[in-house]
This record gives C-alpha cells, structure tokens and sequence, in this order.
C-alpha cells in the first residue's frame, strides 16, 4: 500500500495499536500494509503520554501496563517503526490560518497535526471524524479509519 507515499498517524489512530480497542484491528492492519517508517511529530509523543496517565488515572490501565505501553512505543520510535519529527514554526503558521478561516470545527492540536502532515508531504491517517472532515474541507490527502 505505501508505493513510496510517506504517511503521518496522529494519535487518534496510534493510541488503538498499544491498547485493544474497537480500532485496534484496522490501525494494526493498516500499519502492517505500510512500509516503515510511518511519521509521527513530537505532538504525537506528547499526547500519547497524556493518554497513557489518563487510562492509568482512571484506572483503565494500572501502573505496569502503562509503563509497558509507554516502553514499547519508545521501543517502536528506536526501531524505526515510527519515526518522530518537528514541529516547525511553518506548521503553526499554517495551523494559525486554518482556524483564521473559520472553515471547518478543527481544534487547536488537530488543526497542528494535520499541518504537520502537509508540511511532511504525507498523508494524514486519523481516527478522528472531525479531523477527517476538515482535511477534506482543506483538500488534505488522509485515511479515515473508522468501525
């Protein structure tokens, strides 16, 4: 499926492949089809650790898991399976005139990801409706992966 197309996983769509949920078997499916590396941003990292306290906070995961969650998305970075990039000041400036335009219901953070998608000439795979449905308003190359 890759054909040589870098692709960019926002954390909607990543959060699925290190907890079993109704998404799991296509993020994992989709992420098997792409050749690595699959881009991420260093917002990514930021909300995944956000995610992985939340689930420990509300004792949707306890303290080992969320370590082994944490371990092994470090562990998949190393490898090569994800690779992290900047954010760099063009993303926010783009970002910045996205919301100006007032367009789409995009929030701050996707409105973030989906320009660093752009900036790294990849497509944009989220799980994440109104993420989805604002890169199509603003003519964003993305998978939608949905139940």
């Amino acid at each position: 499926m890759n054909e040589d197309k870098f692709y960019y996983i926002d954390t909607s769509a990543l959060l699925p492949y290190y907890r079993e949920e109704s998404m799991s078997q296509q993020v994992q499916d989709l992420l098997i089809s792409l050749r690595p590396p699959v881009l991420i941003s260093d917002l990514t990292k930021v909300e995944f650790s956000s995610a992985v306290a939340r689930w420990e906070r509300t004792k949707e995961i306890n303290e080992a898991q969320a370590n082994l969650v944490q371990v092994t998305f470090i562990k998949d970075i190393s490898s090569g399976l994800f690779v992290s990039r900047q954010i760099m000041p063009t993303h926010f400036s783009q970002a910045e005139k996205w919301l100006s335009s007032r367009q789409t219901a995009l929030r701050t953070l996707d409105s973030l990801h989906i320009a660093c998608s752009l900036g790294y000439n990849a497509k944009l795979v989220t799980c994440d409706a109104i993420m989805h449905r604002a890169a199509e308003i603003l003519g964003i190359e993305n998978i939608f992966l949905k139940l």
